[in-house]
């Protein structure tokens, strides 16, 4: 499954530091962060809990880069 989450980053850097942090959270297969759209496509894995998965990609890209934000 496929999701679109509008988001809120600073620099192209920054994004790029979520991106690898989403890509590394459990229950997420690809991630993409757009610094130009403002927005972030992930996939999630086989039978991973959407939900779940967000939280824990928002806590990791907040670790990363503390003043994005991730609308869930």
């Amino acid at each position: 499954m496929k999701k679109t989450y509008k988001i809120e980053v600073d620099c192209a850097n920054c994004a790029a530091k979520m991106e690898d942090a989403a890509k590394k959270t459990t229950g997420v297969a690809d991630a993409t962060v757009s610094f130009m759209t403002q927005k972030m496509k992930v996939e999630f894995a086989d039978g991973a809990d959407v939900s779940a998965t967000m939280q824990a990609v928002l806590k990791n890209c907040k670790r990363v880069e503390d003043d994005c934000e991730i609308y869930l």
